[in-house]
């Protein structure tokens, strides 16, 4: 019989070829290189975009690229055509909101490129149907003119429709 060499538990394997790895470990590290090169140190400037400039803001802008320089951090902003002439006066306090979410004077100048947005397109939410009113409820007893009376009624019956689905 042939004797089966023993290994010694000492050593380590080493690392197994073509095996795939995890996607999101890819994803990371290209998404992290992309930041890098836009300039972002810190990716959450542009995640949380629209939390950090507010929902108006961000609908007319979104961050594209952050140069560091001497005299403070350049943020260029690409910008709805329209938008940026309304953005150029909101600058400084931009500016302040920036540098207080990153805690620190990060960005003191905006530049502005302009160009259209890529936006989400938003489905337009459905009205709920109307539920029936209760028979018991103070708009039937109403004893004055009809349309004020129906009027009543339809409130009564928006107060127990559920919210609209999204």
């Amino acid at each position: 019989m042939a004797k089966v060499p023993e290994t010694k538990k000492d050593e380590a394997e080493p690392p197994r070829r073509n095996w795939v790895g995890a996607a999101s470990d890819d994803a990371r590290n290209a998404a992290g290189a992309a930041f890098q090169r836009a300039g972002f140190r810190d990716p959450t400037l542009v995640m949380r975009w629209a939390e950090i400039a507010g929902a108006e803001i961000a609908r007319l802008a979104t961050p594209i690229k952050l140069t560091e320089g001497p005299t403070g951090g350049i943020l260029t902003l690409k910008a709805e055509p329209g938008g940026a002439l309304f953005l150029q006066h909101e600058t400084r306090s931009l500016c302040e909101r920036i540098n207080a979410y990153l805690g620190r004077p990060a960005v003191s100048k905006l530049r502005f490129v302009q160009g259209a947005l890529i936006h989400k397109p938003v489905a337009p939410r459905r009205p709920a149907k109307p539920a029936a009113a209760l028979p018991n409820d103070a708009a039937f007893g109403y004893r004055g003119p009809d349309k004020v009376k129906e009027a009543l009624i339809n409130l009564a019956r928006a107060r127990r429709t559920p919210p609209a689905s999204d």
